[in-house]
């Protein structure tokens, strides 16, 4: 009888504050927002729909974000090149910026 096609699913188990829980290759690992900061203000609705397209690369469609497995085994590796900042953040550089201008 013919074998189906190999199929690695992935699943977010849990979020929290701090991060998430995302489960892949039969072990759950937590992905820190400080390591992944594009995915800190996100619906978790947005976040939970995550797809494993090759072994290799997870997609995010509904935020248009991928990214390497081995990024999240090893983030080290992987310099951040998201230019998404954290709303509190931009919050407090607008406000400074708004500040340097009246003085």
């Amino acid at each position: 009888m013919p074998r189906g096609k190999h199929t690695s699913n992935v699943e977010v188990t849990n979020v929290s504050a701090h991060g998430f829980w995302l489960f892949i290759d039969e072990r759950e690992v937590f992905l820190p927002f400080k390591d992944f900061p594009w995915f800190r203000d996100v619906s978790i609705r947005d976040l939970a729909n995550v797809a494993r397209p090759y072994p290799h690369h997870l997609y995010w469609p509904d935020l248009d974000i991928d990214l390497a497995v081995d990024s999240i085994h090893h983030p080290e590796r992987y310099p951040l090149v998201s230019k998404v900042q954290p709303k509190r953040r931009m919050r407090r550089r607008r406000a400074a910026a708004r500040l340097r201008k009246r003085a």
